[in-house]
């Protein structure tokens, strides 16, 4: 359990700084872009790169952000239930997300492989973009590793309980 724990945490801290330079050069991308815009002319293909690392940006993120527990969580009924109740109900929350997350991962590499396979191509600036894609089916993979990790963490015995 600690060694899969480990993992997620170490795989997410990697996705993490992969996003926060995606969010750097979409940063300078937009900076430069409104400086030529301004001057000369705009750079070409600015919206569809941000649409794409914004894509990956956003996977990257979503499984640090709940390791962090830094989503939106309404616990207003829950906290009127007893601890178990509670661990129980957080059990049966993880277990729903990592199998959703799991399935959106599956489909999404598929359409990947898809793209991959008839060589689609963004419009503008002609980049293939099946990696993107594959980008996002490993940001919610990872996501569905963290959901794993606290259902465990919810089902398994902890050492303090067990004393």
């Amino acid at each position: 359990m600690a060694i899969l724990e480990k993992i997620s945490d170490y795989l997410n801290q990697i996705f993490i700084w992969i996003a926060g330079c995606f969010l750097a050069a979409m940063i300078i991308l937009t900076c430069a872009n409104i400086f030529l815009r301004t001057v000369w002319q705009p750079i070409i293909g600015t919206f569809e790169l941000m649409g794409y690392l914004g894509a990956v940006l956003t996977a990257f993120a979503l499984g640090y952000t709940q390791v962090r527990r830094g989503h939106i969580a309404v616990d207003i009924v829950i906290l009127g239930f007893s601890k178990k109740t509670q661990n129980i109900l957080n059990g049966i929350n993880c277990f729903i997300c990592m199998v959703f997350f799991a399935i959106v991962s599956w489909q999404i590499a598929k359409y990947a492989t898809i793209l991959l396979k008839t060589g689609e191509v963004t419009e503008t600036l002609r980049i293939i973009y099946y990696p993107f894609t594959y980008g996002v089916a490993l940001g919610c993979a990872a996501l569905s590793l963290v959901f794993l990790t606290e259902f465990l963490k919810s089902v398994l015995p902890r050492e303090e309980d067990e004393k």
